[in-house]
């Protein structure tokens, strides 16, 4: 294991690594996963990378930030962080956060029960810099010294000193993104306090203040999302365009004729998918008219500006971009005079759009929000359709999106279809509110820049993989298939990886998939199976 570090490093040996992954401290995985020699190698970062590119807090470049060419760029950074760290305290500045900010900041007392409940803290052999209390121990440090009056004379006397420069910055950038904001660390505080808010108000800060953020989630991401429509980059027609192709797909695998609904005002309820789905998982879409259809649900897709995407990266790394999306999301409804919106399989979008975007829509913006997951436990336990749950005789487990689960405390809906519908259903341990993140949240599932892919899944997914082959452990071989129930597309995004990275279908017969899938293959009308074997 690394040399133990201390908060005050983060300030030190600019251009060294500071606290390096090493392979041989990760977690051990479960047979036939178990042999370290057998594990993929990391791709290697050449010299022209790490020369050009930042890269001194743990050997891993996430966020591809170039170096300054002068000290005079350093320090125009270092003022900008200084400047944004006093509007983070500010209530006009930060009216949205700034009470749960300054608990988490203030009362914390290091006790350190959140250590083992962060899933990249334990999976990395117990790094420090991975420790919860780590990256808010830097900012409540800087905060003392930086930007409240006397700090600098009485910080190190209250709460240890810091230098605030270019190396502290810098980590401290990279540092907020080895969390997945999944929050287990704030359901173990003793006192609810939540370090993962602390990441995301300090990748707020980056964003807002200072221009940096990962271009997968900003340039590529939210920006591309407002100007075109779409986080994929497809406007309206090309979405319409691929909905046809699902559904006359849909008609032919199925033999259920399947028409997806477009700007039908008045309707009892707007669906807004990720659009990731339409581009990656097909099936899903499909699968959700044909049941919504079915169930003689009063639905409608929006060909509205962002009405059919209800991606909203803003949520992980910046306010005013949350915003932004969250304002076209309740136009779109609004347009249409539907009842509501209903969210899609996609987790961030529920607590974007639920639990955030309370702090937004207000007043005349107001607007009717509603998970899948209910909707689908009505639609399945209503009697107006036939089900066969011995389509679904297959062990099945239960990934539990943290955004759904964990943040919105949607826990049993989703079981209560599978266990009906799915004989050999088993949970993972833990699961629920206590179950591990995917390692893909966050936004992490659609990173992947130089060695970062590689991090997020041997050290941030490494728990999810644990426990997804501990689930099949009655049944470990390939000739028995497997499915890894996942209610949220960003969450598929990272166990398609994890699958793909370990070989996991041919070596252990698992895949993975949405809720909606499997409610659909055990349908008596659906006379060809709906679930395939096979990664896409």
């Amino acid at each position: 294991m690394s040399d133990k570090v201390r908060v005050r490093d983060i300030s030190k040996r600019e251009n060294e690594v500071l606290s390096p992954v090493l392979a041989e401290d990760l977690v051990p995985l479960p047979p036939p996963y178990d042999n370290p020699a057998e594990e993929p190698a990391w791709k290697e970062l050449n010299s022209g990378t790490t020369e050009r590119l930042v890269c001194n807090l743990d050997g891993v470049v996430g966020l591809s930030l170039p170096k300054p060419e002068t000290e005079a760029e350093e320090q125009e950074y270092v003022e900008k962080f200084r400047a944004g760290l006093k509007k983070l305290l500010e209530k006009n500045n930060n009216w949205t956060f700034l009470q749960p900010l300054l608990l988490s900041l203030d009362y914390c007392v290091n006790c350190q029960s959140c250590n083992d409940a962060c899933p990249v803290f334990t999976a990395s052999g117990q790094n420090d810099i991975y420790r919860p209390t780590f990256r808010a121990e830097v900012l409540r440090r800087l905060v003392a010294k930086y930007a409240k009056p006397g700090g600098a004379l009485f910080a190190r006397f209250s709460h240890g000193d810091i230098e605030l420069n270019w190396a502290t910055i810098t980590r401290l950038y990279e540092l907020c993104y080895r969390c997945t904001l999944c929050r287990r660390c704030a359901q173990a505080c003793p006192i609810g306090l939540d370090n993962g808010l602390v990441s995301r108000e300090l990748r707020k800060l980056f964003s807002q203040e200072l221009g940096w953020a990962p271009k997968e989630l900003h340039e590529k991401g939210t920006v591309l999302q407002l100007k075109v429509g779409s986080s994929t980059g497809m406007n309206d027609v090309v979405v319409k365009d691929n909905i046809e192709f699902i559904d006359e797909d849909m008609a032919d695998e199925t033999g259920i004729q399947v028409e997806t609904p477009w700007d039908k005002e008045g309707a009892d309820a707007l669906l807004i998918h990720n659009a990731g789905e339409i581009l990656s998982w097909p099936e899903n879409p499909g699968a959700f008219a044909i049941l919504l259809n079915a169930a003689g649900i009063d639905w409608t897709l929006s060909s509205e500006e962002l009405g059919y995407d209800g991606v909203n990266y803003g949520l992980f790394y910046d306010d005013v971009q949350l915003a932004r999306v969250t304002l076209k999301h309740a136009q779109a409804a609004k347009k249409l005079k539907v009842n509501k919106i209903v969210m899609g399989e996609c987790g961030h979008q529920h607590k974007a759009m639920m639990t955030i975007s309370d702090r937004v829509l207000t007043g005349d913006l107001a607007v009717a929000r509603e998970s899948c997951l209910p909707l689908l436990e009505e639609i399945v336990f209503s009697g107006k359709i036939e089900f066969d749950p011995s389509k679904n005789d297959f062990p099945v487990t239960l990934h539990d999106p943290c955004n759904i689960v964990r943040n919105l405390g949607i826990v049993e809906p989703q079981r209560r279809i599978l266990r009906h519908l799915c004989p050999q259903f088993r949970e993972m341990t833990p699961h629920g509110v206590d179950n591990y993140c995917c390692g893909g949240g966050s936004g992490f599932a659609v990173m992947s820049p130089n060695n970062f892919a590689d991090w997020r899944i041997s050290v941030s997914g490494r728990m999810k993989v644990k426990q997804i082959i501990d689930a099949f452990a009655d049944q470990p071989g390939p000739e028995v298939k497997k499915y890894v129930c996942a209610p949220c597309s960003n969450c598929k995004g990272q166990l398609r990886d994890l699958i793909q990275y370990y070989d996991m279908l041919e070596k252990s017969g698992i895949t993975y998939g949405g809720l909606v899938e499997l409610i659909v293959n055990a349908m008596v009308d659906v006379k060809q199976p709906f679930i395939k074997w096979e990664m896409h």
